[in-house]
């Protein structure tokens, strides 16, 4: 059996399989692939660089400021307003209808000097009621004086005649005593005689005692008169006291202040009518942020700026109660006040709260509000990017914050305030 020649195409073929491609190629290809990792990663880093990081704030809204090293001047400016050291409030102690106004509000009275005038009618029927009651018991204890007078006369009238019997007996029995001893009379008359001089003693001694009985109950009726009149006399003048409050005197000189009665008004009882102040002395009230409760006390000096001199106050009251983040201190002024001053008035006062020192300084802003002092946003080195961080500060003045950690000399922080921002960790400062 003749075996078939091979196909001369099939030859072919199986050469061209077995052909290798060339090791250049390859290479080539390797190093395309590699080059276009290379451009993915550069462009995806780009890509993330190029996206904003945090909330976006423009850069024009914030305030920015560095981290100095400084001297920290410990002191505190506040905004005090004038107001008199010295006040007297006047408050109604008796209620009625206003029918007489004599002075007017910011007017300058002197002490005892009549303002106002009221009318209660109850006041006067009580006056009138007490003056008859008072009458008739003085009217009560003059007839019971008079009553006991005339005792004391009839008594005295009585015992002296008790008295000159009893003498007259004494005298008779002496002689009956000489008679009988002479035998002129007998014992038995002598005896009648005796019982006559004892009957006689008795007499005297018992109208005595009555009159001393008599005398103390008299007596303590008088004295029992006599304290109920007065109690009487008492609630008079109480009465008497609360008609001639009516009429509402300056209890002392001064301003009258917050005075606005018109006739016809009714005022009343405890009702707060004004005040008189003293026109020559003024303290300065403040209102005091809460950080400084604990750095603020009696006896801080501070300085007010007034035209071209400068006069020295000192604190003189500190009110614990907070109220809106703020306490109360009031200050008086030392050796002198600047003139002309008003009830009111608004004045700068710079107390002093401790000696200058070196320390890392910011300056003080809205910030401190809101983050408390703890932490603040940190401006990076690129200008743009903002990252919070937790600081510790020390003291406050109102330019001056100390630093004692956190933050380092040239490092850019937002002193503006931080409302805007939430809850933000990061920001990105954008033209």
């Amino acid at each position: 059996m003749n075996r078939a020649s091979p196909s001369p195409h099939l030859a072919i073929s199986g050469a061209t399989m077995d052909k290798l491609v060339p090791k250049k190629r390859r290479n080539k290809t390797i190093l395309i692939g590699i080059a276009a990792t290379i451009v993915t990663l550069v462009c995806s880093f780009a890509v993330w660089h190029a996206i904003p990081r945090g909330l976006q704030v423009a850069a024009s809204e914030v305030r920015i400021a560095g981290v100095e090293k400084g001297l920290f001047e410990d002191k505190l400016i506040v905004r005090a307003n004038t107001a008199p050291l010295r006040s007297i409030f006047l408050d109604s102690v008796e209620s009625g209808r206003v029918e007489e106004v004599n002075v007017r509000d910011g007017t300058l009275v002197t002490k005892g000097q009549l303002l106002f005038r009221l009318s209660n009618a109850q006041r006067n029927i009580d006056l009138l009621t007490r003056q008859e009651q008072h009458a008739l018991q003085i009217s009560n204890l003059a007839n019971l004086q008079v009553t006991q007078e005339a005792s004391v006369t009839e008594h005295q009238r009585r015992l002296s005649e008790l008295k000159f019997a009893l003498v007259q007996a004494e005298k008779k029995h002496a002689r009956d005593v000489k008679l009988a001893n002479q035998g002129f009379i007998s014992s038995v008359a002598l005896e009648e005689s005796n019982d006559q001089l004892e009957q006689q003693q008795q007499l005297v001694k018992e109208e005595m005692q009555s009159n001393e009985t008599g005398l103390n109950v008299r007596n303590a009726a008088l004295a029992r008169m006599e304290s109920a009149i007065k109690e009487q006399q008492s609630g008079l003048q109480l009465v008497q006291a609360s008609v001639e409050a009516l009429a509402v005197r300056a209890s002392a000189a001064g301003r009258l202040t917050g005075f606005n009665l018109q006739v016809g008004e009714t005022v009343k009882t405890d009702d707060h009518i004004g005040r008189i102040d003293d026109p020559s002395v003024f303290k300065l009230t403040a209102q005091v942020d809460e950080f400084y409760l604990n750095r603020i006390t009696v006896g801080r000096h501070g300085t007010v700026r007034q035209g071209e001199r400068d006069y020295a106050v000192e604190v003189s009251a500190v009110y614990p109660q907070i109220k809106d983040g703020r306490f109360t201190v009031d200050m008086v002024f030392g050796k002198g006040q600047p003139e002309a001053l008003s009830p009111g008035q608004s004045l700068d006062v710079e107390i002093a709260l401790g000696e200058p020192a070196q320390a890392l300084l910011l300056p003080n802003g809205a910030f401190v509000n809101d983050s408390g002092g703890v932490w603040v946003f940190v401006v990076g080195a690129d200008g743009r990017n903002v990252e919070r961080r937790d600081i510790k500060i020390g003291r406050r003045s109102n330019s001056q914050i100390e630093v004692l950690s956190g933050l380092a000399v040239g490092e850019k922080v937002i002193i503006s305030s931080y409302a805007a921002f939430g809850k933000s960790q990061h920001l990105q400062l954008t033209d």
